[in-house]
């Protein structure tokens, strides 16, 4: 891969799609918190690591180098876990989230977004490769 940004082409929409959702996950994480973070402290508080998570995903998706390839996989990589074990415990245990975080039922509040946009990005990563020694920071 030469020192180019991975955001070009569909690299620039995953990383518009990232943005958003890092917005909306951070949005809706502080109103949770300030306004009932007693209810479901859990559900709030994942809310508001997955927000951390869209943004540094973002930005790693868009800058240079070696460092920023392995974050961007990092936090892609830990976003596809957590949807997936909050999806799943969402599910089979409901009093868990007495609240929906992004993340509860696979996403099912982001149209399932969250669940397919880790793939994306991993798709992504890997047809655009590891930066090489002359892109690496």
């Amino acid at each position: 891969m030469s020192n180019k940004s991975r955001a070009t082409g569909v690299g620039r929409l995953l990383v518009v799609v990232y943005g958003i959702l890092a917005l909306a996950a951070t949005g809706r994480s502080v109103v949770q918190i300030v306004e009932r973070f007693g209810d479901a402290p859990l559900a709030y508080s994942l809310s508001a690591l997955s927000a951390v998570v869209y943004i540094v995903a973002t930005a790693a998706l868009i800058l240079r180098g070696t460092t920023w390839y392995r974050v961007a996989w990092a936090t892609i990589s830990f976003e596809l876990l957590g949807v997936v074990v909050v999806g799943i415990l969402s599910i089979v245990d409901g009093e868990l989230f007495p609240s929906d975080t992004v993340w509860s039922v696979f996403g099912r509040g982001y149209f399932f977004v969250p669940l397919v946009l880790p793939l994306l990005g991993m798709w992504w990563l890997v047809t655009r490769g590891r930066p090489t020694l002359a892109a690496a920071d």
